[in-house]
């Protein structure tokens, strides 16, 4: 599934192609697509024709792209990959892709917005929008409002992120793809920033010292925009930016799915743990594991 950095680089892409646009018209070709738009696919296209999109945001693993007024409640169109969606922009007279679930004409005549989703795991949604609970400066769609700002916004508060980690009493990598305490880190980005932070994952969160905790934090910060850089990782086709060109951090991983080979920085060959119906991955030298550990 797509992590904060490449949802970042499809932020930034709609940006690029769809801020300032009208919808002309909107074309819901499988209605699983729009499933948690309660009102169905009708409505869900009725809902954006004639409506400018804003600049995209996103928090975490969720973006959205506010609406222009049209005298009602300010909504945006909420959108979540799933495990393989993605959202393309392109010439509207292209073949149309064999996973096409919704497309968006826009009033200019000018490239399409095609969300693509072959598991049909993903899905779009119009939401009315609400202030940010967690302090930020621009609102956040409803349906999300529970979900943590993530370590890349101004909105992050570190000091509370260590408070809150010592009163989880959990392993360190369950706290850290907890999306009610922090948003956008999955698997990957987990293992790398412990990695990094040469913390094992199961550390029990209330021993660890503000000290740790911040370096956890910025190992995080470090790794996703290392990733953001060369946009994002990539392990198969299904994960691709806007134009459909895939990152690839994958090739400077140094924990996430190596197992048995060296550690770059000691040389022990890195593990693979069963973790939570997946893997985790560490280097049994540089991130020891604790006595007291939770799993």
């Amino acid at each position: 599934m797509p992590e904060l950095p490449e949802v970042e680089v499809v932020r930034r892409g709609l940006e690029r192609w769809t801020a300032g646009r009208t919808v002309a018209s909107a074309e819901v070709l499988h209605p699983r697509a729009v499933r948690r738009h309660a009102a169905g696919p009708a409505d869900f296209a009725g809902r954006l024709a004639g409506r400018a999109l804003e600049a995209p945001r996103r928090r975490g693993k969720y973006l959205w792209l506010p609406l222009g007024g049209d005298g009602g409640p300010a909504e945006a169109v909420l959108a979540h990959l799933g495990m393989s969606g993605q959202l393309l922009v392109g010439a509207p007279d292209r073949e149309r892709e064999k996973h096409l679930r919704v497309r968006l004409e826009f009033t200019d005549g000018g490239h399409d917005l095609r969300f693509v989703d072959q598991r049909t795991f993903g899905h779009l949604m119009v939401a009315d929008v609400v202030p940010d609970p967690f302090g930020g400066d621009a609102p956040v769609p409803a349906p999300i409002a529970h979900i943590a700002a993530d370590p890349l916004e101004g909105a992050f508060d570190d000091a509370a992120f260590y408070r809150a980690l010592r009163r989880r009493r959990t392993g360190l990598k369950r706290a850290l793809l907890d999306q009610s305490l922090i948003s956008g880190v999955g698997n990957i980005y987990a293992d790398e920033a412990l990695w990094r932070a040469r913390l094992h994952y199961a550390r029990p969160t209330e021993t660890l010292t503000r000290a740790e905790a911040q370096r956890v934090l910025d190992a995080a910060r470090d790794v996703m925009g290392a990733a953001l850089a060369v946009g994002g990782t990539s392990f198969d086709s299904l994960y691709v930016n806007v134009n459909g060109e895939s990152g690839y951090f994958d090739r400077s991983l140094d924990a996430y799915g190596r197992r048995g080979e060296p550690c770059r920085r000691c040389g022990t060959p890195i593990r693979r743990d069963e973790f939570m119906n997946r893997s985790s991955f560490s280097c049994p030298t540089c991130q020891r594991r604790p006595r007291r550990a939770r799993d």
